[in-house]
């Protein structure tokens, strides 16, 4: 079993930046892959971003270049940059992870940018 628990979120301006963590309880060198998926009210969760452990990274084309997921190691934290944020980027975060064939869940953290 593997637990994620997510921070950072809040109340952002448009045009704003905000840092979202994401604790795991196991090494991330024992992790295949981790990444960050949103909900928004009344839509169904979408992917963000997704690292892959041997390096290979994918964006959703509406934050490429405005958010950055990264990872520190010695900590097995997860981080998502979001930079320029929109009000569209409004919803619950959630990072997963990918352990052999399980998928795990954190239990969110909501992001609410202001217009």
């Amino acid at each position: 079993q593997v637990q994620l628990v997510e921070s950072g979120g809040g109340l952002v301006q448009a045009g704003g930046s905000l840092r979202l963590s994401c604790a795991a309880s196991i090494s991330i060198g024992s992790i295949n892959g981790m990444g960050w998926f949103r909900q928004a009210p009344g839509n169904q969760r979408e992917l963000v971003t997704f690292l892959a452990s041997g390096g290979d990274t994918v964006y959703a084309a509406s934050v490429k270049g405005r958010f950055t997921i990264s990872t520190d190691n010695t900590t097995n934290t997860l981080f998502l940059q979001m930079g320029s944020l929109k009000p569209e980027a409004t919803a619950v975060y959630y990072c997963t992870a990918v352990v052999r064939t399980s998928v795990y869940w954190g239990q969110g953290t909501q992001v609410t940018v202001s217009s």
